[in-house]
């Protein structure tokens, strides 16, 4: 490369971690930051060295850069992703792609009309045990999979308070309304998408300091019908009064089983056949580590060592990048994005019919909004 791609930031606190990486990385150069708090947007741009300053997206978006990292709430991802593409920038999104099936579809036709790479920041598909995990599955080691689990259990009444986008847009909405982390790395697992979508809830038992209750039911299943036939059950609690567990994950194939860590004491554990002659007997995840494990996770450079996520700030990043460097597709790039986001709008639907079990559009097919989706009527409630 002759020079360093440039980099602008927006939404500055969580921004903060996407700009630690991108300091890092030889080829990208944070040059802008834009938040409407101009006192954060001051604080964090002194804090890494950033000179354009913004409160206006718009203008921001306009100069000149290579790269636009979306980090504000989740209802501006897809309205900003879509201005910068339609400007030229490649995006790296955060989580989730969209909030509602006209967003996602919008955001389909901005990347399929751009010659620029959208990607969107799963960072849990880089933790490191997901990553052994997928190592595995994907030379064969479990077999046919055919089923799954995933759970982000984190109590977020207080964070409710302090970001009020929050109390909106993840429990202000009844369903599974934040999937990407539990779902993505499954599918990614499994390479799969989600066909059918039913979900459940087990009611309301929690009040916000003003004494409304939280439209989030305080856990929700969603029950994923996978389109070649397999089961993906996902567990959301931001709500119950407990220490979070974070995330969980199983695995079970014709050829094998994984289950993770369940919090205090244990660890990941997993049985493959063709590595155990006793089908009773788990063993540490960790012993597949020398032989299977990618060469950059089992040394990881320092940048990585010092990111978020257990790294994987650093590394979804740093696989963004290449894929621009290279010209090659990202490892989420839009479509598989929407394979993570799309199967908890349609929950939310859902879970509001009692529910009924949904089909969950396929944007790779949908050039036309609402006419193509499966099931139409029925998701978007016309008679």
């Amino acid at each position: 490369m002759s020079s360093e791609l440039k980099v602008g930031i927006v939404g500055a606190p969580r921004g903060s971690a996407f700009a630690r990486s991108f300091q890092v990385i030889s080829e990208t150069r944070v040059t802008a930051l834009c938040d409407i708090n101009e006192d954060v947007l001051g604080r964090i741009a002194d804090q890494y060295g950033i000179e354009e300053r913004y409160t206006d997206y718009e203008k921001m978006v306009q100069g000149d850069l290579d790269i636009v990292a979306v980090t504000t709430p989740m209802p501006f991802h897809a309205p900003q992703a879509i201005m910068a593409l339609e400007e030229g920038k490649h995006v790296i999104s955060e989580v989730p792609a969209a909030t509602d099936l006209e967003q996602c579809y919008r955001l389909a036709e901005a990347v399929r009309a751009s010659d620029r790479k959208y990607m969107m920041a799963e960072n849990y598909l880089y933790t490191k045990p997901n990553v052994l995990i997928r190592e595995l599955a994907h030379q064969g080691l479990f077999g046919e999979v055919y089923f799954g689990e995933g759970e982000y259990i984190h109590e977020l009444k207080e964070l409710n308070e302090r970001t009020p986008w929050r109390r909106k847009w993840q429990t202000g909405v009844n369903g599974c309304t934040y999937p990407t982390h539990s779902l993505g790395p499954l599918l990614q697992w499994m390479k799969d998408r989600v066909a059918t979508v039913a979900c459940f809830g087990s009611g309301h038992h929690y009040q916000d300091p003003r004494g409304d209750i939280y439209e989030n039911e305080d856990t929700t299943f969603m029950i994923c019908k996978l389109e070649r036939g397999g089961l993906v059950n996902i567990r959301l609690d931001m709500l119950s009064d407990r220490p979070h567990n974070l995330s969980y994950y199983s695995l079970q194939g014709t050829k094998g089983c994984y289950e993770a860590p369940r919090g205090f004491g244990d660890g990941p554990k997993i049985w493959l056949a063709d590595y155990s002659d006793n089908p009773n007997q788990w063993r540490s995840l960790w012993d597949f580590e020398e032989e299977f494990m990618p060469e950059i996770w089992k040394n990881p450079p320092e940048e990585a060592l010092r990111a978020g996520h257990g790294g994987g700030d650093y590394f979804e990043i740093r696989e963004f990048v290449d894929a621009i460097i290279h010209d090659t597709k990202p490892p989420v790039d839009v479509f598989k994005a929407l394979d993570m986001t799309v199967p908890g709008l349609i929950s939310e639907m859902s879970i509001n019919r009692g529910g009924v079990p949904l089909p969950v559009p396929d944007f790779r097919n949908i050039r036309r909004f609402p006419e193509d989706l499966p099931g139409g009527d029925r998701i978007l409630g016309q008679p």
